[in-house]
């Protein structure tokens, strides 16, 4: 095998992209990196507590040609009974210059609990929505959007 500079760079640029796919891949605590607005702004909706990961689920591309109207659906995993439902899902966009972009009521009696829109997005950044329970748990999920044109005068 030959060892010479360019084998061994080559080698170097290897290990470097996988460690950052792996790096990547690696799932982000909640209220990692938040912006202090949106993280005022989760802390004003949940009372100070803070969300469980899991349970929610958000839908978006990974990537927006234009963050001018990007489609999101949320859904949150509930049986939807009297004794055991959503109640409320707060939407909110991390780096919009206003985070929180919409919430979302439930009864048991909607049978599910799940809610499509569109949002403006001004750049690349998660988009987090955070559940209420009947319970008064909170859950939490986040997901990253690559934005290639910003729709918040980006």
């Amino acid at each position: 095998m030959k060892t010479g500079p360019t084998t061994i760079r080559r080698r170097h640029l290897l290990a470097a992209a996988a460690g950052g796919v792996a790096i990547a891949a690696l799932p982000r605590a909640a209220g990692a990196e938040m912006q202090p607005a949106t993280t005022e702004a989760i802390r004003k909706v949940t009372g100070g507590k803070t969300p469980q990961e899991g349970r929610v689920t958000l839908r978006l591309p990974p990537i927006a040609e234009n963050g001018n109207t990007v489609p999101v659906t949320v859904s949150v995993d509930s049986p939807m009974t009297a004794a055991d439902h959503v109640k409320t899902v707060h939407l909110f966009a991390d780096r919009n210059p206003t985070p929180d972009v919409a919430t979302f009521h439930f009864t048991p009696a909607m049978g599910r609990a799940q809610a499509d829109t569109r949002m403006r997005l001004g750049q690349t950044q998660d988009v987090i929505a955070v559940a209420e329970m009947s319970d008064g748990s909170l859950w939490m999920g986040r997901t990253e959007v690559k934005v290639t044109i910003g729709g918040c005068g980006g």
